[in-house]
């Protein structure tokens, strides 16, 4: 069979150079918007990224942050009203420029902390027993006011026999800090934190966290110290989850965090509100244990975090998660509690029912 001819004449054969240059067209709009958004999203990064790390106060940070918004937008006023890609290039290349700034900034230990992460805790392993160096036990009154007690202390793994799950509320119920608080036979309890390793006299930003704000440091403390400052200074909201482990898994996630602590000895980490907070490196130092385990998007909602727990099994399931968070909040035992107390005995009342 011959093939039609598409030069002939008939309405049919002329709707080929219609429809390229249709989608000609269609390709340059979607073109122009995918520019237009990565160009936004870049340019709003780079504002907030000149804010949080421009050397200076307040004022430099804020010209900086100001005068990269205004080139932005004028490079694309520009480049509207004159339909010329030449001022995208020119952001291109200034935005080449701003990322080779970003990569200079490093995490360090060297700076002016705060008196709660002065001191990197570490660990030294011989046998089944871990002595850890710079562990915290503070007396809180105000955040201001505190007595500052670095310890060193030594853990026999051999007498290890509980590991509980701390979260902290500060405001909303779907935003939570996470701690490991790992218990012995002797009574003794130790508790693992990974935080926002504050300079004196800064504040957290959560924001801040995603623009190399913090660097992050992993604690260890009494829980005295770091349970009560939350509770009775800060005025936190916190709970305490019994978790479902066998010896050998305590003792290995015990020592997933002395080696994580003694690499920030060495290798200091910038916190990262997303990829390296409280949660996300206790998934991390799980999955050692267990690679199988699910990640779950409640590892970031940490508010949420009993329910992942108790539906992977970590929790006691012959109670509702609703008892379980019943029983485990703390936060009236805590500020209860007196001085000459056991703290980790009177926050325990009631933990496993009656």
């Amino acid at each position: 069979m011959a093939r039609p001819n598409r030069h002939a004449g008939g309405h049919g054969l002329e709707i080929y150079p219609a429809m390229t240059t249709k989608y000609r067209a269609i390709g340059r709009v979607v073109l122009n918007v995918c520019v237009a958004l990565v160009a936004f999203f870049t340019g709003v990064w780079g504002t907030m990224a000149l804010w949080f790390q421009l050397p200076g106060g307040v004022v430099v940070r804020a010209l900086g942050s100001a005068l990269w918004a205004i080139l932005i937008v004028s490079l694309f006023a520009f480049a509207i009203s004159r339909r010329s890609w030449l001022p995208l290039l020119f952001y291109g290349l200034a935005f080449v420029a701003l990322m080779a700034w970003w990569s200079t900034i490093a995490p360090s230990n060297d700076r002016v902390w705060a008196d709660d992460v002065a001191q990197l805790m570490s660990g030294k392993v011989d046998g089944s027993k871990v002595t850890l160096t710079s562990v915290r036990n503070f007396t809180w009154r105000t955040e201001q006011d505190h007595d500052i007690r670095w310890e060193t202390r030594t853990y026999d793994l051999d007498r290890i026999a509980s590991a509980d799950a701390v979260l902290s509320y500060w405001g909303s119920k779907e935003i939570a800090h996470a701690m490991m608080s790992f218990g012995f036979d002797d009574g003794r309890h130790v508790v693992f934190s990974v935080e926002i390793r504050k300079k004196r006299g800064q504040q957290y930003s959560a924001i801040g966290g995603f623009f190399k704000r913090f660097d992050m440091i992993l604690t260890a403390a009494d829980e005295r110290d770091i349970i009560a400052v939350r509770t009775n200074v800060r005025g936190e909201d916190d709970y305490l989850y019994p978790l479902k482990m066998s010896k050998q898994a305590m003792r290995e996630l015990f020592l997933s965090y002395v080696a994580s602590a003694n690499e920030l000895v060495t290798t200091p980490t910038f916190y990262n509100t997303l990829t390296s907070n409280c949660t996300t490196i206790v998934y991390r130092m799980a999955k050692r244990l267990d690679p199988g385990l699910p990640y779950d998007v409640r590892l970031l909602i940490t508010g949420y975090l009993p329910e992942y727990l108790y539906e992977i099994g970590a929790l006691d399931q012959s109670v509702s998660v609703q008892e379980l968070r019943r029983r485990g909040r703390v936060t009236d035992r805590a500020k209860a509690s007196l001085p000459t107390d056991d703290f980790s005995k009177v926050i325990r009342v009631g933990l496993n029912g009656p």
